[in-house]
């Protein structure tokens, strides 16, 4: 059992409608929210194999495809023992007893390549599925003087090239792959995914259908030849009014996937 930090304030936050709940920082750290969400949505219904949640955090989105995809099972991989901490806190939950009998937690560095990857416990081709929400913020872009949600939010040059590399080893051949991004970074991932994973389908996020996108979601197939196609975009909001759109609340309480399968 990973050592649960005593100092850290947090909260217990329901997701899924209550069908999962969450163990996460109060405020020096990461929150999980709708990126999670749309992230776990992109993996299909029907999923029955391995997932990998590479830089799981407190384990939001891994727990959503759980909870979505009864056979599922994951690993949720995480850098930050601290972060780690919270998401095995989050097994130990009462009301998440059915969803961490299929999960478990891995302290490693989602970076790493070779046999040090394979010592930390990534193997070759030992998943059907990774899921992942890299940093995307240039360190312009968001300061912050918390360690922990600096780790999680700040993007180095060769991120995404990183992340995907370790995906492409650790992913089955035909197996799956799901990310989350800001639109600027779709060139750096289209690039990272040649020659590693294909068929790539690209779901634009708008807060609004008046309103530019502010996230993708990109799911590929290792090994697939296919050339990339945009999918629907998926609009979070109506135009009028703050409530979500009927298919964002149907993805935000998992009742819906992203992809429509």
């Amino acid at each position: 059992m990973i050592g649960m930090p005593t100092s850290a304030p947090f909260t217990t936050d329901a997701f899924h409608r209550g069908r999962f709940f969450l163990v996460q920082p109060a405020c020096s750290s990461h929150r999980a929210g709708m990126d999670a969400l749309m992230l776990a949505a992109a993996v299909p219904t029907g999923f029955a194999g391995r997932l990998a949640d590479l830089g799981a955090g407190a384990g939001a989105a891994g727990l959503a495809v759980l909870s979505r995809c009864g056979q599922a099972r994951a690993v949720l991989v995480e850098r930050e023992p601290d972060m780690a901490a919270f998401a095995e806190k989050s097994l130990a939950l009462t009301q998440n007893a059915a969803l961490a009998a299929r999960a478990q937690v891995l302290v490693a560095d989602v970076t790493l390549s070779g046999e040090a990857r394979q010592e930390a416990g990534l193997c070759d081709n030992s998943f059907d599925f990774a899921i992942m929400n890299p940093p995307f913020n240039r360190g312009r872009d968001r300061a912050t003087p918390h360690a922990l949600k600096r780790a999680a939010h700040v993007m180095q040059d060769d991120t995404i090239e990183r992340w995907l590399r370790t995906a492409a080893a650790i992913v089955r051949p035909r197996g799956g792959l799901a990310l989350i991004a800001r639109p600027e970074s779709i060139s750096a991932i289209l690039t990272a995914l040649e020659g590693r994973f294909g068929a790539a389908e690209i779901c634009p996020i708008h807060p609004r259908a008046d309103a530019v996108a502010i996230r993708v979601v990109v799911r590929a197939v290792r090994g697939a030849r296919k050339m990339p196609v945009i999918a629907p975009s998926l609009f979070l909001h109506e135009t009028s009014g703050g409530g979500f759109s009927a298919r964002a609340e149907a993805i935000n309480s998992g009742k819906e996937a992203l992809f429509g399968d």
